[in-house]
């Protein structure tokens, strides 16, 4: 059963998300929360798995939903992108919030990690002012328990004004419990009532300006206070939507029009013309989630969590930072060039093995040059090329890079390098993906789409095939052997050498086979990002 202007006012085509019910009672709940935090492993764990995954509508956002039942009800997951904020400055975002506003949700679950509680509250209070009916999810208690971190949750729960609830989500614990509060949230008859986040004199007192006239006109389907920020906000693509799925049209009103322009001018008048309330409000925001996270967490001294802290410094440090990430770096280089010698060089022998028997064969039958070439030295020899030289390293290489990422390295080389990089005009982040490019260009390129802005994207997609990845390496003539030790990636095997007459051909074929693929990537992403351009909000 899938949303409908009537039912949920999801009429704009590109926002309507398709939803699984199998009941049509089945309830929706968003899970929402901060990248890392644990909310993959919440969503999989309600819903065993039983999801189905796709895209966004418009979006190269991937998209995932699941469903539980609980007391003879089922319960539709929709497992939200994960966000620091709402502010729609990134499509995951505009995505979060348009589902919350215009999906149809009955309640709303955050997923916050516990051991960095106030950095996840700022979601949780722009979440509570667009959902009422939300339950807060601390999640990695053990984790955080480890580290010497304490969470009061009944006072946290006191202090949002919604339920809170413990959980260890890898270890199955507290699941019981959150979808108990998210029944009891969603069927009481009145929402609770969150606490409001106090902004500067001026900016509610231009919210309290329009909160009588966006009252009667909502009806109860948006909170008047969040879309009255909206509104001074004016961002464009929001409203296209709100005027698709509300079948309303704020700018077309006059009287609701005029009285967002004369609050707009009064907060010039005041000195906040422009964003500066914009981040009057963001500071409102991160000053009230810090005041709630130092009141509701007891940091205990333990040594794990300083030796955490000392190796991070070293890990975040510019004196020392780069100098590890270079030695971590090249440690991974050197084991995979050198691991793969070895399981190249075994399974050269094999299928180079398997030619000769193949000429033997095709020699037996008499079969023509042209067929043996075609088949014998063109198709099987490209692929026991490709095969022997490039599967060993790979299979190295992005083990020992997804061990990196499974310690939390990763993000810190991103820090550690972002300052470089934005000297180039590029991000961070493309140090990851420039890495993977080692392994293979096309994993590198895939791994772009990690960055934000359309524009460092594509900068990053163009610049990383000019990473040096294992399938570059020119085979050798005819004759040519390489010396012990050095075979594999380095050399081709006996009874593996390109003669000149047929080095061209198989150079032809090795060049197709390596760029198709990677033409591919490049059209998807490149696609991918003129569709996140339109009706994106440039970034403050």
């Amino acid at each position: 059963m899938g949303l409908t202007s009537t039912s949920t006012g999801a009429g704009a085509a590109d926002t309507a998300l398709v939803l699984r019910r199998e009941r049509p009672d089945d309830r929706i709940v968003a899970l929402a929360g901060n990248p890392n935090v644990g909310k993959s492993t919440v969503f999989n764990a309600l819903t065993g798995l039983r999801q189905h995954t796709g895209n966004w509508p418009g979006k190269t956002v991937t998209s995932a939903q699941g469903r539980c039942e609980r007391g003879g009800r089922g319960y539709v997951l929709v497992d939200l992108p994960g966000t620091y904020s709402l502010m729609a400055h990134s499509a995951e975002e505009e995505v979060a919030r348009d589902f919350l506003c215009f999906g149809g949700a009955d309640g709303a679950v955050v997923v916050c990690d516990a051991t960095c509680l106030e950095r996840n509250l700022n979601l949780v209070l722009q979440t509570l002012e667009l959902q009422p009916r939300t339950v807060v999810c601390v999640n990695l208690l053990d984790e955080a328990e480890r580290k010497g971190v304490r969470v009061e949750l009944e006072g946290l729960s006191r202090r949002l004004g919604v339920p809170v609830v413990g959980a260890a989500a890898g270890r199955g614990e507290g699941l019981e419990a959150l979808m108990a509060a998210v029944e009891g949230v969603i069927s009481a008859p009145e929402p609770p009532t969150p606490v409001p986040v106090r902004y500067p004199p001026p900016v509610e007192f231009a919210v309290a300006s329009l909160r009588p006239l966006l009252e009667p006109r909502l009806r109860g389907r948006l909170p008047a206070r969040w879309t009255a920020l909206r509104l001074l906000e004016g961002d464009g693509a929001f409203l296209d939507r709100l005027s698709a799925a509300l079948e309303w049209d704020p700018r077309a009103d006059a009287a609701l029009w005029g009285a967002v322009e004369e609050a707009r001018a009064d907060l010039e008048r005041q000195g906040l013309g422009g964003g500066a309330w914009c981040e009057r409000v963001v500071s409102a925001l991160v000053e009230t989630a810090e005041a709630i996270g130092a009141a509701s967490v007891t940091q205990l001294r333990s040594a794990a969590g300083r030796r955490e802290q000392r190796l991070d410094r070293l890990l975040t440090s510019h004196a020392t930072g780069i100098p590890l990430m270079l030695l971590l770096l090249a440690g991974v280089l050197w084991l995979t060039i050198t691991g793969a010698n070895y399981p190249s060089q075994l399974l050269s022998d094999g299928l180079f093995w398997v030619q000769d028997r193949l000429s033997d064969l095709f020699a037996y039958l008499n079969a023509p040059a042209w067929l043996h070439g075609a088949l014998v030295l063109g198709v099987y020899r490209v692929l026991a090329w490709v095969v022997s030289v490039m599967l060993p390293p790979m299979a190295i290489f992005f083990p020992l890079f997804t061990l990196l990422e499974d310690f939390g390295y990763l993000p810190r080389v991103a820090f550690v390098l972002d300052h470089a990089f934005q000297r180039a005009k590029a991000c961070g982040k493309q140090a990851l993906t420039m890495c993977m490019g080692f392994g293979c260009n096309a994993a590198g390129v895939v791994g772009c789409r990690i960055i934000d802005s359309p524009r460092e994207r594509l900068i990053a997609i163009l610049t990383n095939n000019f990473v040096p990845c294992n399938g570059r390496f020119p085979p050798p003539e005819k004759g040519q052997i390489a010396p012990p030790g050095q075979q594999g990636l380095q050399g081709l095997p006996p009874g593996g050498g390109v003669g000149r007459d047929g080095q061209a051909d198989f150079n032809v074929s090795r060049v197709i086979a390596a760029h198709i693929p990677r033409l591919l990537f490049h059209k998807a992403m490149l696609l991918g990002g003129k569709k996140e351009r339109r009706g994106q909000r440039p970034r403050r």
